[in-house]
């Protein structure tokens, strides 16, 4: 019995130490994925487990330009983000499965404010704040994509 539980607390500090390790800094080994909106090109790295959702870009301090980070849902649900950990300005774009922009919201460093879907949604990328608007993306434009060409 003994042995069972040292086994099993061994298991849990292992566990337990995986996520919390890979909060010590950003990830940056997550698959990657080419998206368009028009003629922009967007190299966006794809979150799709809990815990890399999760992390996102957390104590991330830069990000190019042209990158960005796609969250992938399992199921289309209303989706609500914050900015707790976060050290860059973000714009969220909360996308429909066919890879139209639903709604944006734009969220600042280091706050823990909701930011949400306007209705259920799987995909939600994340650039830099002022990304979309530069180019005058918004609710109703299409992203084009590997993830979108699915449904």
């Amino acid at each position: 019995m003994i042995r069972s539980l040292l086994s099993s607390l061994a298991l849990c500090l292992t566990l337990a130490s995986g996520p919390a390790a890979a909060q010590g800094g950003p990830q940056l080994n997550l698959p990657r994925v080419e998206l368009a909106a028009g003629m922009h090109r967007i190299d966006a790295q794809v979150a799709s487990a809990p815990v890399e959702r999760q992390i996102g870009l957390m104590l991330r301090r830069n990000m190019p330009a042209h990158e960005g980070m796609l969250f992938v849902f399992e199921e289309a649900a209303v989706q609500c983000f914050w900015m707790k950990n976060t050290l860059l300005a973000l714009t969220a774009a909360f996308v429909a499965d066919d890879g139209s922009i639903v709604n944006l919201a734009d969220m600042q460093p280091q706050t823990e404010d909701s930011h949400c879907s306007a209705k259920p949604v799987r995909y939600v990328l994340e650039m830099n704040q002022g990304w979309f608007a530069q180019r005058g993306l918004k609710a109703g434009s299409r992203l084009t994509g590997a993830p979108f060409s699915r449904h």
